[in-house]
């Protein structure tokens, strides 16, 4: 099963968040199967590849509580 998560990336106190496609059973720093968004906290910014997330979603992948949420917020949802 395929999930839409965040994954940890910059310096220490100074985190940016990428959002991957990534297998269930991998650790969060695991290996990706694809890129689709970013995410940062400090700036409140969010950069997202809207046709590639909608097309993981038609084909079952479930985005966790935060993706979901931010999901929502960018207007992916409607």
């Amino acid at each position: 099963m395929v999930k839409l998560r965040l994954k940890r990336c910059g310096r220490k106190q100074r985190a940016v968040y990428r959002i991957v496609a990534i297998d269930v059973r991998s650790r969060r720093e695991g290996k990706d199967l694809r890129k689709v968004g970013l995410y940062d906290p400090m700036k409140n910014q969010t950069y997202l590849n809207v046709p590639v997330i909608l097309n993981f979603l038609e084909k079952g992948a479930q985005p966790t509580g935060t993706v979901q949420n931010l999901l929502k917020k960018a207007g992916v949802f409607k």
